[in-house]
């Protein structure tokens, strides 16, 4: 085998594990971390960030949404309205099964609806499945401010810039599974944030709870992503066809 058939290999073992050992006990893990919260009189104040960073994480997910595909309408002229409502089954079935993975197949008749190329879609969606996790990227970013808050710390810019990118480049090797992007982030949170197994804990509970809505944003992205690779395809191909034809008629006369 090659390297890049073992990495592949590596990554599947990854994912099985984390689908079939981890997941199934994080709910024990994060009702243990909500007693001891509870016992020590701190519940209130966990659940009142909880509320806030939520009402921050979603609108900003959408808008993300929103952006990319007024960018995509920028290079392809194509309506970002109709792109995203095309885009809707896909991120309908992203937010039942929370996860970029199973959400592949509608995706991609979804984005075929955006009169995309056929190999541009079959390429581009199945790949931004695994790199683009863009949902779970805001949610990780502003799930630590808001825990570093609620424990006294301050997210100040030279913390947070650092984390932020080094985030941007873990995200691309994490499993397009439930949970898989907040359990790559752990040793970033650990090692750059100083957080502690209670504080990671509760990162974990604040990804989960709104893991749907972070899937569903990636998803969703992928087909922007996939009219700005198809415009760029289109253009490329054109001017090869014209050099080609140039080639030929420069020959013949």
């Amino acid at each position: 085998k090659n390297l890049l058939e073992v990495t592949k290999d590596f990554k599947g073992i990854v994912e099985i594990i984390v689908k079939n050992v981890i997941i199934p006990l994080v709910p024990i893990h994060i009702a243990g971390i909500f007693s001891k919260l509870t016992a020590s009189g701190e519940i209130v104040q966990t659940l009142k960030t909880f509320s806030s960073v939520y009402l921050i994480i979603i609108p900003l997910q959408i808008a993300y949404i929103v952006l990319q595909y007024f960018v995509a309408y920028a290079v392809s002229r194509k309506s970002p309205i109709k792109a995203i409502k095309n885009m809707i089954p896909g991120y309908m079935m992203a937010l039942g099964t929370q996860s970029s993975a199973a959400s592949i197949p509608v995706n991609l008749q979804c984005a075929k609806k955006n009169d995309l190329s056929d190999d541009v879609v079959d390429f581009v969606i199945p790949l931004c499945a695994t790199i683009h996790l863009a949902g779970d990227t805001i949610t990780l970013v502003l799930g630590a401010m808001g825990i570093m808050l609620m424990s006294g710390q301050t997210p100040t810019a030279p913390l947070m810039i650092p984390y932020i990118f080094m985030l941007g480049v873990t995200m691309v090797a994490a499993p397009g599974i439930p949970g898989g992007g907040v359990y790559a982030t752990l040793g970033l949170l650990k090692d750059m944030l100083m957080f502690n197994p209670a504080q990671q804990g509760l990162m974990i509970a604040i990804h989960f709870a709104q893991d749907s809505f972070g899937t569903a944003t990636n998803v969703c992205g992928d087909g922007a992503i996939a009219i700005v690779v198809d415009k760029l395809f289109r253009k490329k191909s054109i001017s090869g066809e014209k050099m080609i034809k140039e080639e030929v008629f420069g020959e013949v006369i």
